[in-house]
């Protein structure tokens, strides 16, 4: 596996079993010899082994078959998953939303040491396949909860495909989950690399700049623009280094490396309300906690995966 591929969510070798979603037959079969992954509000069941797997025949994922989807098969073995946001909880947390909820949950009818949490709070501790299968489950789970309705006529629409296509009611219109393709940049000049803060993050901590794809833009050309408008700083050569799906909630991170071609910082605070150019030596001492006005990457985000190999000299 290259190096690039070894991000969080890079791939696990899940296989999608794409060509069983409509085999109704096979699919049961597999639901009465599989495992599933109840989703609460977003948030994976959990264990201390990492994912909180539970047999299809638990009565909680059991009432639920119908909307159940097929992940695939992980070592050969039948996964699903099924959201259970219908679930009340005796109390529901102010901080659910939050960019990381510390709340946990656990269900009546879940083993006691299952417990719903944050993913970004487990991620980095997951091994690949089962991070790749925690990514796949939020994804298409969040996209069902938004979906719900024909973007046609606006009528009902209803699952099919074991989740991965939904049709509409009225008009037989087909629906497919989506991805929205982003840029994520690791902006060097010299020594240095271009970092940002958003408004609404903790205080101190910093990323690389990212934003989304417009139509018609090429990956290289939103590279560009997205630096440009966020900080007035232009940007040459662009080039590919890795990707990440994000499922927060349906992004696909493309990482890249820019030269830019100029240093002199314009912030527009309707994006960011911070960026500044740090240099190596800068860096390392955040990563080893000697700077007390920034914040380490968040592990398992592609930021600290591209930074640190910009560090170590290992891009390519």
């Amino acid at each position: 596996m290259r190096p690039a591929e070894q991000v969080t969510f890079g791939g696990g070798g899940l296989d999608r079993a794409a060509l069983r979603r409509g085999d109704a037959v096979w699919l049961d079969d597999a639901w009465a010899k599989g495992r599933v992954l109840p989703l609460w509000r977003g948030k994976p069941l959990c264990c201390e082994d990492g994912l909180g797997w539970v047999p299809c025949a638990n009565p909680v994922a059991a009432e639920r078959r119908a909307r159940a989807i097929f992940l695939g098969l992980a070592d050969g073995a039948p996964h699903f998953a099924v959201d259970i946001s219908d679930w009340r909880p005796d109390e529901i947390p102010d901080t659910l939303g939050l960019f990381l909820d510390p709340s946990e949950q656990r269900h009546p009818d879940l083993p006691e040491d299952h417990l719903f949490r944050e993913l970004r709070r487990v991620m980095a501790g997951l091994d690949p396949l089962q991070a790749e299968l925690a990514a796949t489950a939020k994804g298409i789970c969040e996209w069902h909860r938004t979906h719900r309705f024909c973007s046609r006529c606006g009528q009902p629409s209803r699952m099919v495909d074991a989740g991965w296509r939904r049709v509409c009611e009225a008009c037989s219109t087909p629906h497919f989950p989506r991805t929205d393709p982003c840029v994520i940049m690791l902006i060097l000049h010299g020594n240095s690399v271009l970092l940002g803060r958003s408004p609404g993050w903790p205080e101190g901590m910093f990323s690389l700049l990212a934003g989304f794809i417009e139509p018609g833009e090429s990956v290289e050309a939103a590279v560009r623009r997205e630096v440009a408008e966020e900080t007035g700083i232009r940007v040459g050569r662009v080039r590919y280094l890795a990707s990440q799906p994000w499922p927060f909630p349906a992004s696909l991170m493309l990482g890249c490396r820019g030269e830019a071609l100029s240093l002199d910082i314009t912030v527009d605070p309707a994006e960011i309300a911070e960026a500044r150019w740090v240099s190596r030596e800068e860096m390392l001492a955040v990563l080893a906690g000697e700077r007390t006005d920034m914040l380490p990457p968040r592990p398992g985000a592609i930021a600290g995966h591209l930074i640190r190999r910009w560090l170590a000299d290992r891009l390519d």
